[in-house]
Formats: C-alpha cells, structure tokens, sequence
C-alpha cells in the first residue's frame, strides 16, 4: 500500500491462476456471474493491476505450493504487504522478504487512517 492506496500486483502466472480460477463454471456460479461478466472482471482486474516480473523465485516457502506465486508477486513486485484471508497457509513467509501480511479488513481499515 504506497501512499495510503492499494495496488494490485499481477505475475503473468499469477494472472494466468486468476483466469483459470474466474472461469470456472461453479465458480461463475457461486459469484452469481456470466461467463461474460467473469472475463470482463477479470479484463478489468488484470487491467487495473500493476505488472510484476519474476526475477527471483525462492521456492519452497509456503505449505501450499498454489500460494508461492503469489508470494513471488508480492516480493519481486516490491510490496509492503500481502492482503489475504489465507494468513495460516503464508506463515511467517512474507516478513522475511519484508512483506507484512494482512487480512482484507486490516488493509481496508489502513486504508482509510
């Protein structure tokens, strides 16, 4: 969060895991969205996003190896912190790279400070 706003951090495999996720059918389903309505959030969401490379991969940091690109976006990508419901799977991981890990409510409430 640079400057009191969030920017989303997108790898291209990170962005290729959206994707594949979004376009789910019960995942369509359970957000009570078209097939259209999905790509065209996650065309938005992946325009709004600021481009990581992958420079450096540090592989195996976390329990759930489904995690770790996102774990590289946020490290290469620079970020202060990794926003996430998902705190059990990351661990201690993050801090190490300098990255704090933050529920959704905690990100939005610094946010607003």
């Amino acid at each position: 969060m640079r400057q009191k706003k969030a920017i989303l951090l997108v790898s291209v495999p990170l962005a290729m895991e959206y994707e594949a996720v979004c376009r789910k059918i019960e995942q369509c389903l359970a957000a009570g969205l078209s097939e259209m309505e999905a790509d065209n959030f996650l065309s938005a969401l992946i325009a709004m996003a600021e481009r990581v490379e992958t420079h450096f991969l540090w592989r195996p940091q976390l329990r759930d190896p489904n995690d770790e690109m996102v774990l590289e976006a946020a490290v290469n990508g620079r970020a202060d912190a990794l926003v996430t419901f998902n705190l059990r799977d990351y661990g201690t991981a993050p801090s190490q790279f300098g990255v704090e890990l933050l529920l959704p409510r905690e990100a939005i409430a610094r946010i607003k400070r």
